[in-house]
């Protein structure tokens, strides 16, 4: 099962690519950690990323596609693989089919901006021992006050609500059009991200049809 997942920051991609790595015994392929593992291990499409990145520019298209293709082709790989984090774009996408790189489902998991939101603004972090926490759905058992230490709670920088509504532009602009491409090729399955994880994940793997 080649699989991508599709969604906006704070749908719950990392929870259910996790589940799915595990039930399905595949791995998830995340863009930051292969970038990462490629720069430490010092390929040759390592070094290349690693180059734009210390100039402060991005890694261009081929360089991440040329990374997704050497991780795919490892052995761990063979039965599949869930694709987090890439692609982004309309142009990545056509650079994987053009590279040979086809999958048999991508799943969208659909949540309205209002809910992510709600989500992404109400997480609180540990400022020291870094356990985290959400204002509705797990507080902390004193308002502002870590469960754990006793530290105090803080908003990550990406948590901010400007920050959040930026990054949602950001996917409606850039990402959201992927919806059509991968429709066009009859692969794409839309998911509901606003229930329980554990229906998700069964509306996901019905939708795998497994």
């Amino acid at each position: 099962m080649k699989l991508i997942l599709l969604g906006a920051p704070g749908a719950g991609k990392g929870t259910q690519a996790e589940i799915l790595s595990n039930k399905l015994s595949i791995p998830t392929i995340s863009t930051g950690n292969i970038l990462r593992e490629a720069i430490k291990n010092g390929t040759e499409t390592g070094l290349k990323a690693k180059s734009f990145m210390d100039a402060g520019k991005l890694v261009p298209d081929d360089v991440i596609i040329g990374i997704v293709r050497e991780r795919v082709a490892r052995d761990d790989c063979a039965n599949g693989f869930i694709l987090d984090g890439v692609p982004r774009t309309l142009p990545q996408a056509e650079a994987l089919e053009q590279a040979g790189i086809r999958f048999d489902r991508v799943i969208s998991i659909e949540v309205d901006d209002r809910v992510i939101e709600a989500r992404m603004t109400g997480r609180r972090v540990c400022g020291s021992c870094g356990a985290s926490y959400h204002v509705v759905s797990k507080p902390p058992k004193t308002e502002g006050v870590c469960d754990l230490c006793g530290s105090a709670l803080v908003v990550r920088k990406d948590d901010a609500p400007e920050t959040v509504r930026n990054r949602l532009s950001v996917y409606h602009a850039e990402t959201e059009p992927l919806k059509g491409f991968y429709e066009k090729l009859g692969i794409l399955r839309l998911v509901k991200g606003d229930q329980s994880i554990e229906a998700a994940t069964e509306q996901i793997l019905a939708a795998l049809g497994e």
